[in-house]
């Protein structure tokens, strides 16, 4: 298959040059890395990754092609975490157009095509890693020759993009809880279903706090916590009470900053599914999958208010909680899909305070 020239062009001047696969157009986004070695139609359409072009690191991609992606019982996409993909673009090294896997239906190139997602390889992964390891992430565009080179507008605000715009409810249990809706996973509401909850899923701005719960339920997102004043606000009046609430990624963040702490930009952020950490105060250590950009300075945190876990790697914040109310957080993802399932009991932590 005849495949077009396509480059990668960087904020810090460098081009990077390869074949365009999937969508022969421009995107423009900032240009992250993910260490992971498998689970690329789970990452893909993982809302974090909104506004981003994605360079994965592992060299061989599309070997096992897409699965069907219908909808469940559930009303939920099969094998996916949200309806579509939200990267803005796919760097790799190696693509496999040749797919072998009993449950895969297309190729990864025919997928992105459809999505008008484009993807380019034949670019040294591993440089343009140590590069954004270096330098720290940063702006870029993949161009495709004889294509536009404008990408078109492009949301800002990129939770308000990824948010659902409706109250939305899943299953039926004696228990509900609210989830506040920054860029859901899809498997964070299976993993809520699935334990016999009723879940109620608002919109980030949604003003949830006359709503009748059980339990509040913060979820990921992409960008920039801070810009989320209204969900903050929102979140900050729930605090005051006493009701169990969770958060997870994008909801740690925005936990803490209702508590009253600050955060900061990672000089490259945290994408992969075996990015290890450790309960404060116990060496209780666990393999994580994580997604973000940003991160909490513990030094900040208000009395009452202690780091729940830690990253191994660089001694960031991975987690905060409420010495006395029923109020926790985690930066990483307990729900996995893709990664490791090592922490998943936290959910289970969550009900049981309902």
């Amino acid at each position: 298959m005849e495949h077009k020239k396509a480059r990668l062009e960087l904020g810090n001047g460098q081009t990077l040059e390869g074949w365009s696969f999937g969508y022969d157009g421009p995107a423009d986004g900032e240009v992250v890395f993910s260490t992971s070695m498998v689970g690329y139609p789970e990452s893909l359409t993982d809302p974090s990754f909104e506004g981003q072009i994605l360079c994965v690191s592992y060299p061989l991609v599309g070997n096992y092609g897409i699965p069907d992606m219908g909808t469940g019982p559930d009303g939920l996409v099969l094998h996916a975490e949200s309806e579509r993909i939200h990267v803005r673009g796919l760097v790799i090294a190696d693509y496999s157009q040749n797919y072998s896997h009993w449950d895969a239906v297309e190729s990864l190139g025919s997928w992105l095509k459809r999505e008008r997602v484009p993807g380019i390889s034949g670019i040294d992964t591993r440089a343009l890693t140590r590069m954004i390891r270096e330098k720290g992430v940063m702006p870029g565009r993949i161009v495709v020759d004889g294509c536009p080179e404008a990408a078109g507008e492009v949301e800002n605000h990129l939770v308000k993009a990824v948010s659902c715009k409706e109250v939305i409810k899943y299953g039926k249990g004696s228990k509900r809880v609210v989830l506040v809706d920054c860029g859901v996973k899809h498997n964070i509401l299976r993993c809520l279903v699935s334990r016999d909850i009723e879940v109620v899923r608002v919109p980030w701005d949604y003003d949830f706090t006359e709503m009748d719960y059980d339990g509040l339920f913060l979820s990921n997102g992409p960008g920039d916590p801070a810009v989320c004043t209204e969900t903050i606000d929102h979140i900050r009046k729930a605090l005051q009470g006493d009701r169990p609430v969770f958060g997870v990624c994008l909801g740690s963040q925005l936990m803490a900053l209702a508590a009253g702490a600050k955060t900061f930009k990672l000089p490259y952020g945290h994408r992969s599914h075996n990015q290890p950490v450790r309960r404060v105060g116990t060496d209780k250590c666990f393999i994580t999958s994580q997604n973000h950009g940003y991160a909490v300075d513990p030094t900040t945190l208000p009395a009452g208010w202690e780091p729940f876990f830690e990253n191994l790697n660089d001694g960031t914040n991975e987690g905060v909680r409420h010495l006395e109310k029923p109020f926790f957080a985690t930066q990483f993802h307990p729900e996995a899909s893709g990664g490791p399932v090592d922490t998943e009991f936290l959910f289970d932590d969550f009900i049981s305070l309902l």
